[in-house]
């Protein structure tokens, strides 16, 4: 049985058919799905792509947290359904509190866009578990809401459950000025659920499965063979 990943499309999304190529290269079905209708139709796990869905005009993420696909998304999430958010979608699971914090204005107010190293703090997760802990990645990177902020308490927490799943390696300053690329607390690039089915982060990774495009490195390809590693041994 082909493990059937679905990738969401809201208006506004940039990002839905990298993602499904990027879940193809791995080896699985991408399946589309409309933000109007509830149906996931028998996907395995789902993936919130990037973009700037309804514009952002409101709040990042804060309008397709509403959309007909989230009730369902939300359910199936807390069932223990693997669900990814990548930029734009670490915003939405943020918004239906999936995710905990919230996705703020870079620090310096300026859309930033470069290749981005990471480095992997949790590799336990649904969608982590093809990289190692410790491990340091490079995918690219592109924001303008993108700085990762929750009280002291919340971040305590992330830190204590091993929750953090990724941090921004700000070894210095780098050519466009920036080390850490938009002020997230903590250097905190992606979180994790406490079950570890739901992970959102920033950068994207479907930009880096292909060594001909993105970074010209595989990277980020990890994220869809962990998934369908999962999928495949349930």
């Amino acid at each position: 049985m082909t493990a059937r990943v679905g990738v969401i499309t809201f208006p506004g999304t940039l990002d839905d058919r990298d993602t499904q190529r990027a879940v193809r290269a791995a080896g699985a079905e991408a399946v589309p799905l409309w933000h109007r209708d509830k149906d996931l139709h028998q996907v395995d796990a789902v993936v919130l792509p990037g973009g700037f869905s309804y514009g952002d005009y409101l709040r990042a993420g804060a309008i397709s947290r509403f959309s007909p696909v989230m009730g369902t998304v939300i359910e199936q999430a807390r069932a223990g359904m693997p669900v990814l958010g990548i930029c734009n979608g670490f915003q939405v699971l943020t918004e239906t509190h999936l995710l905990p914090g919230a996705m703020l204005r870079n620090n310096h107010l300026h859309f930033i866009c470069r290749d981005q190293k990471l480095r992997v703090e949790n590799a336990t997760t649904a969608w982590t578990s093809d990289y190692a802990q410790g491990q340091e990645i490079s995918i690219p990177l592109k924001n303008i809401d993108g700085r990762y902020v929750a009280d002291e308490r919340t971040l305590d927490m992330l830190e204590a459950e091993g929750r953090v799943a990724f941090r921004y390696l700000t070894d210095g300053p780098t050519a466009d000025g920036y080390g850490n690329p938009n002020g997230s607390l903590r250097d905190i690039a992606g979180i994790t659920n406490e079950a570890g089915n739901v992970v959102g982060l920033m950068p994207h990774p479907e930009h880096a499965v292909e060594p001909l495009i993105g970074t010209g490195r595989t990277d980020g390809l990890g994220f869809f063979t962990s998934i369908l590693k999962k999928l495949v041994n349930a």
